[in-house]
């Protein structure tokens, strides 16, 4: 059976009947959620039970042997590679649980780089608003190495949404961080979901975020 997460009659996220293997001796098989917009999802599993590889599938990063993944009534599994590659830059924001950027580009670049991925005309004021929200604006200048760790979680945050996504996914993005940061992140990813009406899915081990989350799918 589905998990359904709140009452939306259009679900934003949907998965049905998801497998995949790394080969014989290491097979998954994912439990079917569904999410709405505006809503928040939290996967939870220990170390080996596949939550990064369950994250991967959602974005279409890796193919399911099995099953489908729906993002806004659109099935990804259908999708030609370039395609797929299109589809996630337009409307899956991604927060990885370490942040990747290119180092030779400013923060601000390295923000607009989304909107260049996606096709779609570079978006300053946007940086800079989500830049005041996030509480970086006076970094927009600055190489990402030159950062602190909350920053740099902050930009990437920052980047996940700079093109209104349908779907936010964050692969344990508190789990190097004290209580009072990992509170920072929750609340700042809630926020941004809420903000454009994104479905939003946190993928960890974090035990910390049970009692955060009142939707919880545990693998």
């Amino acid at each position: 059976m589905p998990i359904f997460v709140g009452s939306q009659p259009k679900p934003m996220l949907v998965t049905n009947q998801l497998t995949f293997e790394y080969g014989p001796q290491k097979q998954f098989t994912f439990p079917d959620v569904t999410c709405a917009d505006r809503e928040a999802l939290l996967i939870l599993g220990r170390s080996g039970t596949g939550k990064t590889t369950f994250l991967h599938l959602l974005a279409l990063l890796l193919r399911p042997k099995t099953g489908a993944v729906t993002v806004n009534q659109t099935d990804l599994t259908t999708l030609s590679p370039a395609q797929t590659a299109a589809f996630r830059a337009r409307h899956v924001g991604l927060v990885y649980q370490k942040p990747h950027f290119v180092s030779s580009l400013s923060v601000l670049d390295n923000l607009l780089l989304a909107n260049y991925l996606a096709n779609k005309p570079q978006n300053k004021e946007r940086a800079r608003e989500l830049a005041e929200q996030l509480g970086f604006r006076e970094q927009l200048a600055k190489k990402t190495h030159q950062l602190s760790q909350g920053e740099q979680q902050r930009v990437s945050i920052a980047r996940a949404v700079m093109n209104q996504p349908d779907v936010i996914l964050a692969d344990e993005p508190t789990s190097s961080l004290d209580d009072e940061n990992t509170n920072r992140v929750v609340a700042l990813l809630r926020q941004q979901s809420e903000q454009i009406g994104a479905s939003l899915i946190v993928v960890t081990h974090d035990q910390r975020l049970k009692d955060v989350f009142k939707n919880r799918v545990n693998l």
